[in-house]
C-alpha cells in the first residue's frame, strides 16, 4: 500500500498520540556490567530535552534491543546472550510497563532459538515479534497474545552463506529485521552474506516464510534498515563499508537506487555504520558513524528516494551504537556505547541538521532507546 500526500499527512498528524505530552519514559537496552543491570528508564522532557529520574526498570542480563508494543503497554527485550536454559541460544523477554513509575513488569520469556540475538521488532498491528539473531545467523518469529505475552518461536530461519570480508562475513549474521509499510513483509539485514533477505509474514499467526532476497555489493555488510514514511523508499545502513543504499519498495520487492558514503571527504581513520532512521517528516535521514563518532545527515529526495548528505555532527561520544528520533520529531537521542553516555540534539525543524548536544546522561554500554508516554 502507497499512501498520497493527503494520506500521508494525515497518517503523520495523528502518530503517535504518545508523544504529544510534556514528557516521556525513555527506555534504555544496554550490555549489563557494574554500571548497569538491566534496562533503565529515565524521563524525557520534550520542551527542553532534558534527562532526568534514571532508575533501574528491569534487572535482566544483556538486554541490547527494545521495542515497544503499539498500544504502549508492553514492551520487549532481545538478551544477547548464548546459554540459555543449557542451550546455546539467547532469548527474548515481554514485560507489562508500568506508566507511572516507569517500572517493568516480567511477562514471560521465549528462546530465540539461536546465539547472541540483536534485534527484536514487531510487525505494525502488534500481533508478532520478530528478532533477529546475529551470532545464530538466523531469525525467528512468535504470536503475542492479548495479554503481551509471547508464545515460542513459530517459526524459525537459519540463513547461510557468507562473503568477502573474512573476519566479518565469514557465515551468516543477522542484524537486524522490519517490517514492510503495507505489514505484508519483513526485510532482515544480514551482515555476513551482504543480502537483504525478505519474508513474508502472517501476524494472526506469528508465522513468516522466506520470499526472497537482494544483493548488496561485495563486503557491504548491512545492518540496520529504515522505510521512508511514506511506504515507497527503504534505506539500509552497510555497517563494513559505512554507507547507506537506498532502494524502491514494491509489493515485496526492493529495486536498488543509490549508494552513498556516510563519511566526510578525506576521512582516513577506521569506521562502521551502526544505527539509520528516517524523519517522521520523511524529508531527512541519519546514520550513525562509530569511529568518525557521528551522526551523518541526509536530505531525502522524496519523489527519487535519492539522498544527499548535508553534514557529520559529532555525537560527544564514542561509538553511537544506536540512536533514537523520539516521534514529535524534535529531538535525537545518540547512545554512545564506548563512552556510557546519551548525548541529546534538537533537530533544526527547516534544514535538518543537529543543533548542539544539551545535557544527557551518563549510562553504562548503551546499546538501544525507546519512548513511551509517562
Amino acid at each position: 500500500m502507497r499512501l498520497d500526500r493527503r494520506q500521508f499527512a494525515a497518517a503523520l498528524a495523528a502518530a503517535p498520540a504518545f508523544a504529544a505530552g510534556k514528557q516521556v519514559w525513555l527506555y534504555i537496552g544496554a550490555y549489563t556490567n557494574e554500571m548497569n543491570k538491566g534496562i533503565s528508564a529515565a524521563r524525557l522532557d520534550l520542551s527542553t530535552g532534558a534527562i532526568s529520574g534514571m532508575i533501574l526498570a528491569a534487572e535482566t542480563p544483556n538486554p541490547t534491543f527494545l521495542e515497544i508494543h503499539p498500544n504502549g503497554q508492553w514492551l520487549y527485550a532481545v538478551n544477547e546472550i548464548a546459554n540459555y536454559e543449557g542451550k546455546k541460544e539467547g532469548s527474548i523477554t515481554a514485560y507489562r510497563i508500568d506508566r507511572a513509575t516507569g517500572k517493568l513488569e516480567m511477562l514471560n520469556r521465549a528462546s530465540t532459538r539461536g546465539a547472541g540475538p540483536c534485534h527484536v521488532n514487531l510487525d505494525r498491528t502488534g500481533r508478532m515479534a520478530m528478532i533477529a539473531n546475529y551470532g545464530g545467523g538466523s531469525v525467528a518469529s512468535y504470536r503475542i497474545d492479548s495479554g503481551g505475552r509471547l508464545s515460542e518461536a513459530v517459526s524459525f530461519f537459519q540463513h547461510e552463506g557468507g562473503s568477502v570480508n573474512p573476519k566479518r562475513q565469514e557465515g551468516p549474521h543477522a542484524h537486524s529485521i522490519n517490517p514492510t509499510p503495507d505489514n505484508r513483509f519483513a526485510v532482515v539485514c544480514d551482515l555476513g552474506t551482504d543480502e537483504i533477505v525478505i519474508y513474508a509474514i502472517d501476524p494472526p499467526a506469528g508465522a513468516m516464510k522466506r520470499h526472497g532476497a537482494v544483493k548488496l555489493a561485495p563486503g557491504s555488510g548491512p545492518r540496520h534498515f529504515a522505510f521512508h514514511p511514506g511506504g515507497r523508499f527503504g534505506y539500509s545502513v552497510n555497517e563494513l563499508l559505512s554507507t547507506v543504499t537506498a532502494f524502491e519498495y514494491r509489493k515485496g520487492s526492493l529495486t536498488e537506487i543509490q549508494t552513498v558514503s556516510t563519511l566526510p571527504d578525506g576521512f582516513a581513520g577506521q569506521n562502521t555504520t551502526a544505527e539509520i532512521r528516517v524523519h517522521p517528516n520523511g524529508r531527512w535521514l541519519y546514520a550513525s558513524n562509530r569511529g568518525e563518532d557521528s551522526i551523518a545527515v541526509f536530505s531525502i529526495d522524496e519523489k527519487t528516494g535519492k539522498i544527499t548528505r548535508i553534514e557529520n555532527t559529532p555525537t560527544q561520544g564514542s561509538t553511537p551504537r544506536n540512536f533514537y528520533i523520539e516521534p514529535s520529531g524534535r529531538w535525537l537521542l545518540a547512545a554512545n556505547q564506548r563512552s556510557n553516555n546519551i548525548a541529546v540534539f534538537e533537530i533544526d525543524a527547516r534544514t535538518g541538521k543537529l543543533l548542539p548536544a544539551r545535557q544527557g546522561i551518563t549510562v553504562g554500554q548503551p546499546v538501544c532507546l525507546r519512548t513511551v508516554a509517562v
